[in-house]
């Protein structure tokens, strides 16, 4: 049941209504920005709704279960605050979202319909497609620690405790050539050995993706030659001359913690819990005996 404020109660019961719909995405970086499918912008609670960014809605998927509420949003990127870039960069990943049904003579009457966060997005040549999930979608994501052999904490965080900015782990390189968008051969990290950098995380510092970050699949040193290759594109095509820093990669095993980070103090995983084997490991008795009831 929504609460209606009684003005927009006296307006739907009007007969003669003038109502449209208002998105507000909030992204990882606090930005704000509004959007709205009326044919003027509109302001309320603070936010600007543009009118131009040619959002449309589907039917909303709605039920009294936990199941998750989902809708799509289809948008042309026309406004000056979407870009096939920021979508590539992972800008409005998981984004907040909030669906507002707004009368455009009187913003204030308004009502919250729906709130989630982004999910999947497939963009087009110009336009894209968003999936809105309901908030019951958190319900199946898992919360506090697992029980794992491997360590659950992010390389150079508090748990963690390696301090990243030693010139051990962390190198400072400059992009030579570039073989294809996610591979590229780089000058200033001679000094690490094959494979220092693999599952580790690259950071721009110049040129047009600067400040985007990406993961390392393989860092390779190979007769002189420095090679990383990247899990996925940077949103911008690369070029020579691009400067970057590069922090070591771990791949959570209590072994790379030990050689290679000597860490083990911190390590946030529990490599001797007992596994399968363990727990479905049968003795024999001397007597030859299955391990079944003895008469």
């Amino acid at each position: 049941m929504k609460s209606l404020t009684p003005e927009l109660q006296a307006h739907l019961a009007s007969g003669t209504t003038m109502l449209c719909h208002c998105w507000q995405l909030k992204r990882h970086d606090g930005t704000a920005l509004g959007f709205t499918d009326h044919d003027e912008d509109l302001t309320f609670g603070g936010t600007l709704y543009e009118a131009a960014a040619g959002f449309t809605a589907s039917s909303l998927n709605t039920s009294a279960t936990l199941a998750v509420d989902n809708l799509d949003v289809l948008g042309a990127l026309a406004s000056s605050h979407l870009s096939d870039a920021d979508l590539t960069a992972g800008l409005f990943d998981n984004a907040e979202i909030e669906i507002w049904r707004v009368n455009w003579q009187d913003p204030d009457q308004c009502v919250l319909l729906r709130k989630g966060n982004l999910g999947e997005v497939h963009r087009g040549s110009q336009s894209f497609t968003a999936e809105v999930r309901g908030l019951s979608h958190r319900l199946n994501q898992p919360t506090g620690r697992l029980f794992q052999y491997a360590c659950d904490a992010d390389l150079g965080n508090a748990r963690c405790g390696v301090a990243l900015a030693n010139a051990t782990f962390t190198g400072v390189g400059t992009i030579t050539t570039v073989t294809e968008n996610r591979e590229v051969t780089v000058s200033g990290l001679d000094g690490f050995e094959d494979g220092w950098f693999s599952r580790g995380l690259c950071t721009f510092t110049s040129g047009v993706n600067m400040g985007e970050v990406l993961e390392v699949k393989a860092h390779t040193r190979r007769a002189g030659t420095v090679t990383l290759i990247f899990w996925h594109a940077p949103a911008q095509a690369l070029g020579a001359g691009v400067t970057l820093s590069v922090v070591a990669g771990c791949d959570k095993q209590f072994a790379t913690c030990q050689v290679k980070f000597s860490n083990t103090a911190n390590f946030r995983g529990f490599p001797h819990m007992p596994g399968n084997d363990f727990a479905l490991f049968n003795p024999l008795r001397g007597d030859g005996n299955d391990g079944g009831s003895q008469n």
